[in-house]
C-alpha cells in the first residue's frame, strides 16, 4: 500500500511539474504582449469618457445607500 501512496504521490509530483513548466513558457510567451486587452475590443472603440459632470452619479448613489441605510435602521 505504500507504493501505491508512492506511485501516486509521485505521479502527481510528476503533473505539477508539467504543469508548472506549461505556466512557465506561457509567462514568457505572453511577457511582450499587453495583459490588458481592453483598447483591443470593438466595444471599448465607441465609448466615451466621463463628463465633468460624473460626480453628480457618484453623489446620487451616496443618496440612495444614506436613504436605504435611514429606511432600514428606523
Amino acid at each position: 500500500m505504500g507504493i501505491i501512496v508512492h506511485k501516486e504521490t509521485e505521479r502527481n509530483t510528476e503533473l505539477n511539474d508539467r504543469i508548472a513548466a506549461d505556466l512557465r513558457a506561457r509567462a514568457q510567451a505572453s511577457e511582450h504582449e499587453d495583459p490588458d486587452l481592453i483598447e483591443d475590443t470593438d466595444y471599448a472603440k465607441d465609448l466615451k469618457k466621463t463628463s465633468r459632470f460624473g460626480w453628480v452619479w457618484a453623489v446620487l448613489v451616496a443618496l440612495a445607500l444614506i436613504s436605504l441605510a435611514f429606511i432600514v435602521l428606523i
